[in-house]
C-alpha cells in the first residue's frame, strides 16, 4: 500500500526543499523572464537586420541628414529632423504633465474628501484607457484652433526667448502642440501610478511629523515626497515611454516638413512614429526597410530612457523606499 510523506511546517523540513507548488511557480517565472529577454532579442535582431540592408545603400549620413527619400536615386534617408522632434516634443510633455500629475495625485491622496477623491480617481483612470486616435481628433478638431490665441501670446510676451518667437504663419500644427497633446494623454498614466506609490506611505510616518507639529505641507514634502520618489521617477519613465512612440495622434495633429528650427510656435519637425505611420503604406520594401531603420533608433532610444531610470533608482538608497 502506497503512503504519502505529510506536508511538514517550514520549520521542519530538510534544508533547501520546497513545496511542489513553490517550485512550479518559480518555474513559470523563471520560464515568463526568459521569454521575455527572448522576444526582446528578436525584435532587436530582426530590426538590426533590416536597418542594415537599407543603411547600407544610404547615400549620406543616416543620423545627419535632413532628408527623407528612399525612393531617390541615389536613396536619401536620415533621422536628424525625426530624432529632434521626438525628443523635443517629448521634453515638452514631459514638463506640463510631470508636476500637474503630481499635484492631482497629491489632491487625490492627501486632500481631496473620500466622496470626491474615488470619482476623480475613476475618471483619471478612464482617461487613460481612451483611444490615441480619438485624442488625435480631439486635438486636430479642437485643440488645434484654440492654441492660436496661446501662440499669439507666447510670440508677443515671450518671443524674446528665441523659442517662443513666431516667424511664420499658419495654424498650431507645431512641435509645441504636439508636445500639449502628449502631456495630456500621458497624464492620466504618470497620476494612477504616482497616486498609488503616495498611498503606500506609512502612515506611521506622516502620524510622527503630525505628532511634531508639521503642517499638512511640510508632512507631504519631509514624507510623502522622499518615500514616493522612485515611484515619481517609474511613473514619468512610463509617461515619457508612451509620449515617445506615440503614432496616431502626433500624425493627426502635426503638420510634419524635414526642416529644424528652435522656434516651437512654428510648423515643422516630425517623430519617429508619426515618419512611419505616415510613409509606411505607400513604401516599396526598401523604404519599409528605412523606416524599419528609424524604428530601431526609436527602439534604442527607450530602452536608454528606461535603464537610465533604473540607474537613477538604484544608485540612490533612499529611493528604496517605494516600489519602483
Amino acid at each position: 500500500m502506497a503512503t504519502t510523506t505529510p506536508d511538514l511546517p517550514r520549520s521542519r523540513r530538510p534544508k533547501g526543499a520546497a513545496r511542489p507548488g513553490d517550485r512550479i511557480f518559480s518555474g513559470l517565472s523563471r520560464g515568463s523572464g526568459i521569454t521575455l529577454l527572448v522576444i526582446m532579442a528578436a525584435i532587436a535582431v530582426f530590426l538590426t537586420y533590416r536597418a542594415v540592408l537599407a543603411i547600407s545603400q544610404d547615400s549620406t549620413n543616416f543620423f545627419t541628414t535632413f532628408e527623407w527619400n528612399p525612393a531617390g536615386n541615389p536613396p536619401v534617408f536620415g533621422i536628424a529632423v525625426l530624432a529632434f522632434g521626438t525628443v523635443v516634443s517629448s521634453i515638452v510633455a514631459m514638463v506640463i504633465a510631470v508636476p500637474i500629475a503630481i499635484g492631482i495625485a497629491l489632491f487625490i491622496s492627501h486632500y481631496a474628501p473620500r466622496k470626491l477623491a474615488k470619482p476623480l480617481a475613476y475618471v483619471v483612470d478612464l482617461l487613460a484607457a481612451v483611444p490615441s486616435i480619438i485624442y488625435g481628433l480631439w486635438g486636430a478638431i479642437f485643440l488645434v484652433p484654440y492654441l492660436d490665441g496661446l501662440n499669439q501670446w507666447l510670440d508677443t510676451y515671450l518671443g524674446w526667448t528665441y523659442i517662443f518667437d513666431k516667424s511664420s504663419d499658419g495654424v498650431a500644427r507645431n512641435l509645441f502642440t504636439v508636445g500639449i497633446l502628449l502631456a495630456i494623454m500621458i497624464l492620466p498614466i504618470i497620476t494612477n501610478v504616482t497616486r498609488e506609490v503616495f498611498l503606500q506611505v506609512p502612515k506611521m510616518h506622516e502620524e510622527a511629523a503630525l505628532a511634531l507639529g508639521a503642517t499638512r505641507w511640510e508632512v507631504i514634502r519631509m514624507s510623502v515626497l522622499p518615500f514616493g520618489r522612485s515611484g515619481i521617477i517609474s511613473a514619468s519613465m512610463l509617461g515619457l515611454g508612451r509620449a515617445l512612440g506615440e503614432t496616431m495622434a502626433v500624425a493627426v495633429v502635426l503638420s510634419p516638413s524635414f526642416l529644424i528650427s528652435g522656434h516651437l510656435l512654428d510648423p515643422g519637425g516630425g517623430t519617429f512614429a508619426q515618419n512611419i505611420a505616415a510613409k509606411f503604406n505607400e513604401a516599396d520594401e526598401f523604404g519599409r526597410d528605412a523606416l524599419i531603420a528609424s524604428g530601431l533608433v526609436l527602439f534604442a532610444i527607450t530602452l536608454l530612457v528606461n535603464g537610465a531610470a533604473r540607474w537613477i533608482i538604484g544608485r540612490r538608497k533612499e529611493y528604496s523606499g517605494a516600489a519602483a
